[in-house]
């Protein structure tokens, strides 16, 4: 944890103040015993008014200058650890939207959205815990040692030997229940996984009636979960009986050895009951001591992985050069790329070689898994390549500024990713200073606007999360909406037709070419017939490039081309 404490920077006096003042309490709660022995044996025993409310008087004014010590103290802890906590989560944010896919794909969104969440909060309450009770704890347990030997020495020794074999259950418990505590939170890792993974393929699941085998799957490991938290709890729940029995044990060791120097003068009635009150304040002191070093460690843990996510260097390199001029000739060229995927055995893409002039369409179609949608994300450098070459510009792609290549793309995913919110402020993800008349025209040319129009708020209708109140067709036209709004240089469209009809097709292209006549794009797709009308069309197999050229050439000399229009043609003449 400590590497993390660099984020409480702003907050380092109340960090400083709390336990001060914690102090404070724990001051004038062990002078509170030795107060009311003094009322008892001096006062009451005496029946002087006088002292007696003196002593009351002084036990009062210290109980309240605790209580106003502790609330500051609580004020303090707050404020800090509430502080961290919004702190660590937004940096940790920033760091993973910083982060490459090759290195998020290391930790999965899963874990990342728990790092994000329990870990944090682990983190946060720790360190609440830290400013309230780490120097309480073990100054209420040695100051009660010490003011029983004040008291009495004899009495003293009981406290002395007390405390080792408190000690020991502490010690005991620690250790059986940490290991556990660790394993409690990788199943939780685990049943959040598979929460989200039923969560987001709800309707899959149902299509194929598998919702008695996911809610089985999840069930178990939900029980798996319990019966590990049931079990560290157990064990935990010992800690209560045990420490019960040792400080009543404790007691009738004072009440008796008390009893006998009552009897001899050498001690009072009232000490004795300051001593109980000690003997309580100390082996409840220790008992804290237990909880906090069993939060700790589970906050150490905690801290460990989100401090990884922290040490995590992105793998692409940002690049030094600005991009500023577009005027060239060729926007794109692949010069023999290949790509692999971390830890993958073989190639997603071998030898991929061709020139993308300015303004021009190219087409990238094959067969499913040959590497389409791979060869799009080496384009905005969401992966670099393992060998070869890409030029944007006429310069290097990895030498030039990431931020100024994908200022000047439009991507529309494979899959149609829409935020919760309007449909305007969706499309301002791609301008965001978009006027309406911007908006409209945008979604103009994803032949989208028709639909907005007959919404009761248009532009101002709420999409839910993912849109999911769209159909597959409508997130599409709306993704590239938001992709076109900026008309930019270059547009990525990767299978972004795949849920339209063949007319909405056909007129969504013939929209593109007029209104953003200037625009290089980039179109996958295993149809053929909206890659017909393109410059350049690259036959993907395997990875490889199996042909390049327009419709015509490809349907004279690819074999591959030839097989995927004549299977198509033969799907529509049925």
């Amino acid at each position: 944890m400590l590497p993390l404490f660099k984020y409480t920077k702003g907050y380092r006096l109340q960090i400083f103040l709390a336990p001060l003042f914690k102090l404070l309490e724990a001051i004038f709660e062990l002078l509170l015993p030795l107060q009311m022995a003094k009322l008892i044996d001096q006062g009451i025993k005496h029946r002087d008014s006088a002292l007696i409310m003196h002593y009351a008087g002084v036990m009062v004014a210290m109980a309240a200058a605790g209580i106003l010590s502790a609330l500051v103290c609580q004020y303090f802890a707050s404020v800090s650890s509430q502080g961290l906590g919004t702190r660590l989560r937004n940096e940790l944010m920033r760091k993973i939207n910083a982060l490459d896919a090759e290195t998020l794909s290391r930790f999965g969104t899963d874990t990342l959205i728990t790092r994000l969440t329990n870990d944090i909060t682990q983190v946060q309450t720790a360190l609440a815990m830290f400013m309230r009770l780490f120097m309480r704890a073990p100054f209420l347990s040695i100051g009660s040692i010490i003011m029983a030997f004040y008291i009495q020495w004899q009495m003293g020794l009981i406290f002395l030997a007390t405390f080792p074999l408190f000690l020991f259950i502490l010690i005991f418990i620690i250790q059986k229940t940490v290991p556990l505590y660790e394993k409690v939170q990788q199943m939780l890792d685990q049943l959040n996984r598979q929460i989200a993974q039923t969560l987001s393929g709800v309707r899959v699941i149902r299509a194929f009636r598998r919702e008695g085998f996911f809610t089985k799957n999840n069930l178990a490991t939900s029980d798996r979960l319990a019966s590990a938290s049931t079990h560290v709890a157990n064990i935990s729940a010992l800690l209560s009986p045990l420490t019960t029995l040792v400080m009543n044990g404790a007691i009738l060791f004072l009440l008796y050895f008390g009893a006998i120097r009552i009897d001899l003068g050498t001690l009072q009635q009232g000490q004795i009951l300051a001593l109980i009150n000690y003997m309580n304040q100390m082996l409840l002191a220790l008992i804290v001591v237990t909880n906090l070093a069993i939060l700790f460690t589970r906050a150490e843990a905690s801290g460990k992985r989100i401090q990884d996510v922290f040490d995590a260097e992105p793998v692409l390199t940002p690049g030094e050069i600005a991009l500023t001029d577009l005027s060239g000739p060729d926007l794109l060229v692949f010069q023999d790329v290949s790509f692999r995927y971390p830890e993958a055995r073989g190639d997603a893409l071998s030898d991929i070689a061709f020139t993308l002039p300015r303004g021009k369409w190219l087409g990238i179609t094959g067969a499913t898994g040959s590497g389409k949608s791979t060869l799009l994300q080496l384009i905005p450098r969401f992966f670099d390549p393992s060998r070869g070459t890409i030029l944007f510009a006429g310069d290097p792609l990895a030498s030039l500024l990431i931020k100024d290549v994908r200022r000047v793309i439009g991507i529309v995913p494979q899959h149609a990713v829409l935020m919760t919110g309007t449909i305007r402020a969706n499309l301002q993800w791609g301008k965001a200073a978009a006027t309406d008349e911007e908006c409209w025209e945008a979604l103009e040319i994803a032949q989208i606007a028709a639909f907005v129009r007959r919404l009761p708020q248009q532009l101002d209708s709420l999409l839910e999360e993912g849109g999911q109140n769209l159909s597959g067709g409508q997130k599409q036209r709306l993704a590239i909406a938001r992709a076109v709004i900026k008309k930019p240089p270059l547009l990525l469209l990767d299978d972004a037709l795949s849920a339209l009809d063949y007319e909405t097709d056909l007129a969504l292209r013939q929209s593109l070419k007029k209104s953003l006549a200037d625009t290089t794009v980039c179109l996958t797709s295993q149809r053929i017939s909206s890659l017909k009308d393109a410059e350049q069309i690259l036959v993907l197999a395997d990875g490889r490039a199996a042909g390049l050229g327009t419709d015509r050439e490809l349907l004279a000399s690819c074999k591959e081309y030839q097989e995927l229009s004549a299977s198509q043609e033969s799907e529509l003449a049925l």
